[in-house]
């Protein structure tokens, strides 16, 4: 091998690792911001009023009715949530090009799925 194929492939390596890397903080970041949406939709669950609540909405403050703020907040954790599934799939593929690089065997057991519902109800019909 020579000193320029060496150098190529080390840069491929390193674009790989700074993406799993900044995959892994958003994923990190995402999560925190999905848990406090999940704190103000719990607090907002516990008032049971028609009470408006002040919302803070790109850089205003806006006063809403509870109820339509709640079914904002829930869409939003729904988005993030799909959104953090979906940069978890591309760590995963990722992860095994990274070791591809580096000549090393592909992880075995995380690419594993839950089951489904049916699958869940025909396990349980068997015990």
């Amino acid at each position: 091998m020579g000193t320029d194929k060496i150098e190529s492939s080390l840069c491929e390596i390193e674009v790989v690792a700074e993406q799993i890397l900044a995959n892994k903080q958003q994923i990190v970041d995402l999560d925190r911001k999905r848990n406090q949406i999940r704190e103000a939709i719990r607090v907002l669950s516990k008032t049971h009023g028609e009470k408006k609540s002040w919302v803070c909405m790109s850089n205003m403050f806006i006063k809403m009715p509870e109820k339509s703020t709640k079914s904002i907040l829930e869409k939003d954790y729904d988005k993030l949530d799909i959104e953090i599934n979906s940069l978890r799939k591309t760590l995963k593929t990722e992860m095994n090009q990274l070791r591809d690089l580096e000549n090393q065997d592909a992880l075995t057991g995380f690419d594993l799925k839950p089951l489904s519902n049916q699958e869940i109800k025909a396990i349980e019909s068997l015990i």
